[in-house]
């Protein structure tokens, strides 16, 4: 009995395993054990732990990976003078100073989306070929049918073809969100990982797409049901790009600016309640000698990218899923799937939105007069808030798919307020139908279809 004993503690004992730093001398990689001190040469932040049982031995890895990417709001950003498109990445001052002293020429694989190819085009070449820049510029339709590994495969081709280094020479990319996710995608794919820069030109991408670290594709009928979670080096934002959008694409980009401030910022909703009609006719252009804090432009994009970056930031792989930025993502990818390309990504999040308004209200979460508000700014924003394909059955499969990658729970994000919001898993079936029947019943005979 005694010697089982001893065994079990031994075990036990073995069982704990022993942590080890790992150190770099003269190019080699040794571990050492981490209770050590004045270890010399450089020091790894990762670890390796090793542990014994009768079972055999086995090593854990801790490797902590930190992305760092910046994302800056500029202005005449294909002015050649400016030199933020081909060195705005760079942090480190050492780095930047040997890239100016550089003469070897500069490399660029740029990927556009061709209708914003047909606007910008020539802007994007004049700049590069007046950087001495060697270039290749590759147009493509991205759009929600084409966001495919169809598309991912070409974007590589070409890229092969071109050729560039792995490490400092970034691909660019610059179009609206679907554009960025694709050849996010594709850069990450590419040499297991490229780096690449993203430059929006939708208020969508602006404010959503071009400041997290999701790429992706459309796959068997699901959107981005492919992707990966490797943020870009930068993000170069101007809002100059946002003047040639139609009117109902500021529109959409204008549901996932309500999204961050129903969820996290009141002061951004009263902005968007008061000033959210002139933003649209003004298309988020500053207004003469108010480029700045006054601006209802420059506070708005700002207020949405600081919120934005204050849900991502914490929680980059999604490793949390609990997920305020997830509300108007339940239902609306079902939607927008199903009637695409009738809606736009915004539409169907806002859609989705204006139900889980009612959703609120039904649990009493937000007021009647609130709700009212909610949705008075949703149509001053010219958003749709009813859709006839947004069916009850369609919502019960959206949630039940939801359930399923989201670790068996529904994780429904709704407002608690104007501007404050909770994770909520205890909504039933009879408060999300009676709030379906009251969504139909005031929304549906105004709204477009």
């Amino acid at each position: 009995m005694e010697e089982v004993q001893l065994n079990m503690e031994e075990e036990q004992q073995t069982n704990k395993g022993t942590e080890f730093s790992l150190l770099q001398c003269k190019g080699t990689w040794k571990r050492q054990k981490a209770s050590r001190h004045g270890l010399k040469g450089r020091v790894s932040a990762s670890k390796i732990c090793e542990s014994t049982s009768s079972h055999g031995t086995s090593w854990t890895v801790v490797s902590p990976i930190t992305f760092t990417y910046t994302v800056t709001q500029t202005h005449d950003l294909l002015n050649p003078n400016n030199d933020t498109l081909l060195m705005g990445h760079i942090r480190d001052p050492e780095r930047l100073e040997a890239f100016r002293s550089n003469t070897k020429p500069i490399k660029r694989f740029v990927v556009m989306d061709e209708t914003v190819y047909n606007l910008y085009g020539s802007q994007v070449t004049d700049y590069l070929e007046a950087r001495n820049v060697l270039y290749r510029i590759l147009p493509l339709p991205t759009t929600e049918e084409n966001k495919s590994m169809d598309t991912v495969l070409k974007i590589l081709e070409e890229l092969h073809r071109f050729g560039i280094a792995r490490r400092t020479e970034p691909v660019i990319a610059i179009g609206g969100g679907v554009c960025l996710d694709i050849v996010g995608l594709a850069a990450s794919l590419y040499r297991r990982r490229t780096p690449y820069i993203r430059v929006p030109t939708t208020l969508l991408s602006y404010i959503d797409a071009s400041v997290g670290a999701k790429t992706g594709v459309n796959f068997a009928d699901c959107k981005n049901k492919l992707g990966t979670y490797i943020a870009p080096v930068a993000a170069f934002l101007d809002r100059a790009f946002i003047q040639s959008l139609p009117r109902r694409h500021i529109s959409n980009g204008l549901a996932e600016m309500l999204k961050m401030a129903l969820m996290k910022h009141k002061g951004l909703f009263e902005l968007l309640e008061t000033k959210g009609r002139f933003l649209l006719d003004s298309k988020f252009q500053s207004t003469t000698g108010l480029r700045g804090k006054a601006d209802p432009a420059s506070v708005s994009t700002r207020l949405a990218i600081e919120t934005m970056l204050e849900e991502l930031a914490p929680n980059l792989w999604e490793d949390d899923l609990d997920r305020l930025v997830d509300f108007g993502h339940l239902i609306s990818p079902e939607l927008e799937m199903k009637v695409l390309p009738c809606l736009l990504h915004g539409e169907a999040v806002n859609i989705d939105m204006a139900y889980m308004v009612y959703v609120s209200c039904e649990r009493g979460l937000l007021t009647e007069v609130e709700k009212l508000r909610i949705i008075n700014c949703m149509l001053r924003l010219e958003l749709p808030v009813w859709h006839q394909d947004f069916t009850f059955a369609l919502l019960q499969k959206a949630l039940s798919d939801r359930l399923q990658h989201s670790g068996g729970l529904v994780r429904m994000p709704l407002p608690t307020g104007l501007g404050r919001a909770e994770i909520f898993n205890d909504t039933c079936d009879n408060t999300l139908y009676s709030a379906y029947e009251k969504w139909c019943d005031e929304l549906s005979s105004g709204s477009k279809e």
